[in-house]
Parts: C-alpha cells; structure tokens; sequence
C-alpha cells in the first residue's frame, strides 16, 4: 500500500468477514518518489508534512518565510488556479503557502498565521465547507478573512459561515486580481465599521456597549431611512438590523440592500424580538447572514455572529467578551437537555453517536430506516434536531428529509445530514432534500458538536433526564 501498511481480511461463511487495516506510526514516503500519498493531519504539522503537503509542481514560499512577512493561504487543487494565485498574491508583496488538501488547511493556518486565505470548495479528501467549519470554529484562525473560489454558485451559505467574500469559478484574471485585491486591502490594520439600526434608545445604547470594541467604530440609527443614506454614503464591515422599525420594514430594507451589487456581500444579522412566521424566517434565510433571536441567550449568540463577521481577534476582546463566547462554542450548557433523533441503517454508527451525544448531556432516541424516521419525527414534537444518514435502504436520506419537510409542522426542524459520499454537488442535493446543513463522513466529533452547538444554543432548554 502506498502508505506503507496492510489490510487484513478473515472470513467465515455464515458468520462473515473482517477487514484489518495495519498502518505505520511514522510514514516514510514510497522509494523511489514517484508516488505520493495523501497525507495525514499533522499536530503540529512536522517538517515532512511540510514538504508533502503542497502539488509538487508549484514551489511556494515556506521555506524562504521570514518571521513577520505576511501569508496568503492558498488551498486549491487545481493547478491552473493555484499558480495563477500564487504568482498574483507574490505580485502584490505576500508570500504564498499552497496546499490541495484541505485535512491541512487548519493547521497550516495556525503554524503561518495567514493574513488571509483562499479556498475551494471540492478538494481531494472533503469538501471546504468542512474545512471553514473548522476555521471558524478555532479561535486561533477565526478572525482570517477566507475568499471562497469554487465552482458552484452558493453565496449565501458562504458568508453565512464566515466568509469574507464568494466567487465563482470560471474566473477572469480580472476577476481573481479584483477579489485578491479586495481581500488584501480588507487585511491592512483599519478600524472595522459595524452599523446598529434599532428604534429602541435604551435597547440600542446596551446593544452598543455590548458589542463596542476598541478597534470598532458603531454607527447608529433609529429607523429604516437613515439607515440606508448611512449605508449609501459609507462602507461597513457589518450590520445589525432590527426588524421592527418606525418607517418601513427591516425586510423593506434588506431587499433594498440586496439588489445593490455593492452591497451583495455585506453581512447583515438580523436581530429581533419579532416572532417569525415559517415563511418569514425562510424568506430571512435568503435575505441575511444570521438571524438572532432576542432572549436569556441573545446577547451571547449576537457577539458571536458580529465577532465573526468583523473578523475581530478572539484574544483582543475584553476578558467578560471572551467567556461569553466561550459559553457559545464550547459550553454544553447548549446541549444539556436536548432531545436529538440519529437515523442510521448501521447500528454501530448508532451505538458511536449516542455514546457521543449522551456524553454532553444530550437525549438520545434512534432508528435505523427512514420510514421510522418520518414516523418518529411526526409523534415526537419535544424533538431539538435530526442527525440524519443519507445512504440507507428503501427509504434514503433525501427522501426521508423531504417527506419530513412535507408537514409544515416541520420546516424549521434543524436536520443534518451525515453521508459517507463527498461528491460534487451532494451538498447541494442534501439542501434541496431539506437538509439544514451538511457533514461528510467520516464524522470529525469536534465540528458535529460545534455543529450542534450552533443549532440549538438558545432553543428552550428541557429538563435533564425527562
């Protein structure tokens, strides 16, 4: 095997088969170097990985770095791409680090310290959606702005987790230099500028200590008019948007704002107390980033997304900033009491999540097809969220979510979908089904419960061991 190891198989007839995989500690290459294995995720990465990671037929600048020098991230796969970023990142006075793996593109991003990164979407061994799950979910690299160059048109998704900005491949050399350029520009120390539209004085005073920042300029405004002749007549990192304003709609002006080709990748949370129908929070979901609910939890969450979307450095925050994002990511205080269904046709894969799940204080109920899933979900109204495999018998996982989807009752249940295939356009398929996100397997714990932090931090909380 190209990794230096071996696969075992012993079989019995009625009783069936084992296979077992036998790897080295230590990988030390193929003689002769003329095959090349896919990595392993290194921690840290050592000086082997280092030399490896990287298409061999596009040198970058690791090994010529200078301590301070700012990095371009640059993780691709195509070489076309790749050479035509890198030379472009170098022409504009960076250094590049380029790698086709995205297993790597955490940890090279905590050892560089990129000032930005760029990323595709359909690498070799997962999807980039996973890999700026991952990103934004370390405080260490949260804070890099990420420009998204793939071949599939799904903008919003993007900036929702994070981005900084989307592209779609085939790009012009015009269009690749104007998007480094303005992803350059955006890394170049500056104070960021987050506008705050909400009617109430006392509820827009405390929102503005509540996310004030030394490095943040808050502009504030009372209702729909003035924000919009503040946003035509300056740029922003940001904006918090009430719904509930004296002269028109928050909808009125995130339509507005939406049919502005400038103003198409400004994120935008919207932050309300109003109670959303299902077809309000849908159309919501098309019109901004981040929708928060005000409530106990608010504040937090409302933080987190800002922090996010201003790219704001986790430990420059005030200590009182830190713990209370810390409470979001990491606290199972979101996870205590939760009552969550796993759909899957392998019992092992059952009996692996719920000792995770169970762990951190989660109700566990399962099924192995997907017409008990449906079944389930229909009686079961205390349900938080759906872990849902797509590749079973009978029944699959799409049309198990889409027949959920089908009751109304349903539409808002957070499902996410666990499938073994990473292929183009199965993200996009598992959405379309009514997924609400999306994770390859093999399962990374630490993101599917980032994951599961992230659906149900602020749903009401039942009571432990009902």
């Amino acid at each position: 095997m190209l990794l230096g190891g071996e696969i075992r198989l012993v079989s019995a007839q009625n009783q069936g088969s084992t296979f077992t995989l036998y790897l080295p500690e230590a990988y030390m290459g193929v003689a002769g170097g003329t095959t090349r294995a896919m990595p392993k995720v290194p921690e840290p990465a050592p000086l082997l990985v280092q030399k490896a990671d990287k298409p061999e037929d596009i040198p970058d600048d690791r090994e010529t770095l200078i301590p301070g020098e700012p990095v371009v991230l640059i993780v691709e796969d195509d070489s076309h791409y790749a050479r035509v970023l890198l030379g472009m990142v170098r022409e504009k006075g960076f250094k590049g680090v380029v790698t086709a793996y995205g297993q790597l593109a955490p940890t090279l991003a905590r050892q560089y310290k990129p000032v930005a990164i760029i990323l595709d979407i359909f690498l070799p061994d997962m999807l980039g959606w996973t890999v700026l799950s991952h990103l934004k979910q370390h405080s260490e690299t949260r804070h890099i702005p990420v420009q998204i160059l793939t071949v599939e048109e799904d903008r919003l998704h993007g900036l929702g987790h994070g981005a900084f900005a989307y592209l779609v491949k085939p790009a012009t050399t015009e269009e690749l230099g104007s998007a480094l350029e303005r992803l350059l520009v955006y890394t170049k120390p500056r104070r960021k500028q987050l506008l705050l539209v909400e009617d109430n004085d006392i509820e827009r005073q405390s929102l503005s200590e509540l996310l004030g920042h030394e490095q943040v300029d808050i502009t504030m405004t009372e209702d729909g008019a003035h924000a919009w002749e503040a946003i035509s007549q300056k740029s922003f990192d940001c904006v918090v948007l009430d719904l509930r304003l004296p002269d028109m709609s928050g909808f009125e002006l995130l339509e507005r704002m939406r049919q502005a080709p400038a103003l198409r990748d400004l994120p935008v949370i919207v932050f309300t107390g109003k109670e959303l129908t299902d077809e309000e929070e849908i159309r919501l979901r098309e019109l901004s980033q981040s929708i928060v609910l005000k409530g106990v939890d608010s504040p937090e969450r409302l933080l987190d997304q800002a922090t996010l979307f201003l790219h704001l450095v986790t430990a420059q925050l005030p200590q009182d900033k830190q713990r209370m994002l810390e409470r979001v990511r990491q606290s199972d205080d979101a996870l205590a009491g939760k009552k969550v269904l796993v759909v899957d046709d392998d019992i092992r894969n059952i009996f692996a999540l719920t000792s995770l799940l169970e762990s951190h204080g989660i109700e566990v109920v399962s099924c192995e097809t997907g017409r008990e899933a449906i079944a389930k979900v229909d009686e079961d109204p205390d349900l938080d969220m759906v872990l849902m495999d797509i590749m079973m018998p009978e029944v699959d996982g799409y049309e198990t979510m889409h027949q959920i989807r089908q009751n109304p009752k349903h539409r808002l249940l957070p499902i996410l979908a666990l499938t073994a295939k990473a292929m183009k356009g199965d993200r996009e398929r598992c959405l379309q089904a009514g997924a609400s996100d999306y994770i390859a397997k093999p399962v990374n714990t630490e993101e599917l419960l980032a994951w599961l932090r992230i659906w149900l931090f602020g749903k009401k909380k039942k009571a432990v061991g009902r």
